[in-house]
């Protein structure tokens, strides 16, 4: 039972997606999806496939939202695994109207299940993905709770990823272009300020309207632009100059207090 927070009776995190709440109009994905996703791999190479985001949460708008898949393999994914993942996605996006694009994330077992990933990918995993196939890492993980150490290992790097992001926008010359990378940064911004205050908030939220206005709480000075992120976040058409804006001013602002509050992420190889 939830207290309202994402959180069950002891604190600690409930998993927030699941199969019973993917709307029939996704559906036909999901399925799609998995099937593609075993056939393609096989039991050789999958250990298990999960499904992540507004689809297993049950907030997707058709034609609006993206896909979003998580596998594990047996062994690290080669380039030519990552290969097979992507040309899954864009034939998924090519052949569902209802979804406006997909992504595939992989992962080898050993990693996912390493100290290194323990308060990272893996809670990513326990908390934040649905089983779709195969057996579940979760009933290997720990609980987790809303604590800092969580919070440094999910988006202590926010200062390393700021210049990638800077010059992905300079760089950006179509309208499709900008708006699909507004969109991930914006996510990104808001996810990155939600972590922030999350273990004083002591809960979890996906939601990007909430997890501003949860930020704002704590950062009433910084509210009104992390407000403007989750909007565009939504709808990144409508807001096509909001990115340099935000990189300029709430993006290096945030990656230094946060820094500040928890700490840098450890790094990976």
């Amino acid at each position: 039972m939830s207290d309202g927070t994402g959180l069950d009776r002891d604190g600690c995190f409930l998993r927030e997606g699941s199969l019973e709440r993917v709307a029939p109009e996704f559906a036909p994905v999901v399925a799609a999806a998995r099937d593609g996703l075993t056939a393609r791999f096989g039991p050789a190479l999958l250990h298990s496939v999960y499904l992540y985001g507004s689809i297993p949460r049950g907030t997707a708008v058709p034609g609006v939202s993206d896909v979003d898949l998580l596998l594990a393999l047996h062994a690290e994914p080669t380039p030519e695994d990552r290969a097979q993942a992507d040309a899954l996605g864009a034939e998924l996006d090519a052949a569902f109207p209802q979804i406006d694009g997909a992504g595939i994330l992989l992962f080898g077992v050993d990693r996912l299940l390493s100290e290194l990933e323990r308060h990272d990918m893996a809670w990513f995993v326990a908390c934040l993905c649905t089983p779709l196939a195969g057996p579940d890492l979760a009933a290997r993980l720990p609980r987790y709770r809303p604590t800092s150490l969580l919070a440094r290992e999910t988006n202590g790097d926010f200062f390393r990823l700021l210049p990638g992001l800077r010059q992905q926008a300079a760089e950006a010359r179509s309208g499709a272009e900008r708006r699909r990378l507004t969109r991930s940064a914006t996510r990104q911004l808001v996810r990155t300020g939600f972590t922030l205050v999350m273990p004083r908030w002591g809960g979890w939220t996906s939601d990007l309207a909430e997890s501003a206005e949860v930020f704002g709480r704590y950062y009433p000075a910084h509210a009104q632009e992390m407000r403007a992120a989750a909007r565009a976040a939504r709808a990144p058409a409508d807001h096509p100059h909001l990115l340099d804006e935000l990189l300029a001013g709430l993006a290096p602002w945030l990656a230094a207090e946060y820094l500040a509050v928890h700490g840098p992420k450890a790094p990976r190889p």
